[in-house]
C-alpha cells in the first residue's frame, strides 16, 4: 500500500501548492512595418520562444497572449497591441487580472546602451528614455520589476535615433539573431523555474 500512500501525498501536495503564474511581456509596435525592427525585439524573443514550446498567441484585450506551463508554472506571454508608448495599461491589467505580482513579471526591452546582443538582467532600474519602461514605471509607480535589456548598440549618427530603432537589423545582426534569441528563451525559463537571481548570475553579460 505504500504506493497507494505515496501516490495520495503527491496528489495532496499538488492541491495546497499554488500554481506559481509568470507575466512575461515582450516589448514592441504592431504593424507589419515594425515586425523586424530592432525595436521589436520583445516581440521577437517572445514569437521565438512560442515557436519553439509550440504554443500559439491569441488576441486578448491589449494584446496577443499565450500560455505556457513547465513544472507547476504558469507562463503569461503577452505583447502588447497598445503599441510601445503605452505599454503600461497592458502590463497593469493582466498583472491584476491575474494576481502576478510584480517580482514574477520580465518585462523584455531592447537598450541602446549595450552592443547588439548583450543580455542584461536586472531587478530594478530607471527607464533609460525608453517609452515602453517609462510607461510601465508610471502605471505601476515603481522602477522595480525584473526587466531583461537586450542590447541594439547606438551605431547612428547624430539625430537619428529613431530611424535608428526602428529601421530594421542589419545583416550581421540578422545572422547573430537566432543564437541570442535561443539565449532568451532560456532566459524566460530560468527566470520562472530558478528564480531571478540565479538568471541574472547564470546569463548576464553572455
Amino acid at each position: 500500500m505504500n504506493w497507494f500512500l505515496k501516490l495520495i501525498q503527491k496528489k495532496e501536495k499538488q492541491t495546497t501548492d499554488p500554481m506559481k503564474k509568470f507575466l512575461i511581456v515582450g516589448l514592441g509596435n504592431i504593424g507589419i512595418e515594425y515586425v523586424n525592427t530592432r525595436h521589436n525585439i520583445g516581440f521577437k524573443a517572445l514569437n521565438y520562444f512560442a515557436n519553439k514550446e509550440n504554443i500559439t498567441f491569441q488576441t486578448a484585450k491589449l494584446g496577443e497572449i499565450a500560455e505556457y506551463k513547465t513544472k507547476g508554472r504558469t507562463l503569461l506571454l503577452l505583447k502588447p497591441n497598445t503599441y510601445m508608448n503605452l505599454s503600461g495599461k497592458a502590463v497593469k491589467y493582466w498583472m491584476e487580472k491575474e494576481n502576478i505580482p510584480k517580482e514574477n513579471i520580465l518585462i523584455i526591452t531592447d537598450d541602446l546602451n549595450l552592443s547588439f546582443g548583450t543580455i542584461r538582467i536586472k531587478t530594478k532600474g530607471t527607464d533609460g528614455g525608453h517609452n515602453g519602461l517609462k510607461n510601465i514605471q508610471l502605471l505601476l509607480n515603481t522602477s522595480e520589476y525584473p526587466r531583461f535589456r537586450f542590447g541594439i548598440s547606438d551605431e547612428f549618427k547624430k539625430g537619428k535615433q529613431i530611424d535608428y530603432v526602428l529601421g530594421e537589423w542589419n545583416d550581421e545582426e540578422k545572422a547573430k539573431l537566432p543564437e541570442r534569441l535561443e539565449l532568451a528563451s532560456q532566459i524566460i525559463t530560468s527566470f520562472a523555474l530558478a528564480g531571478l537571481g540565479e538568471t541574472m548570475n547564470a546569463f548576464n553579460g553572455k
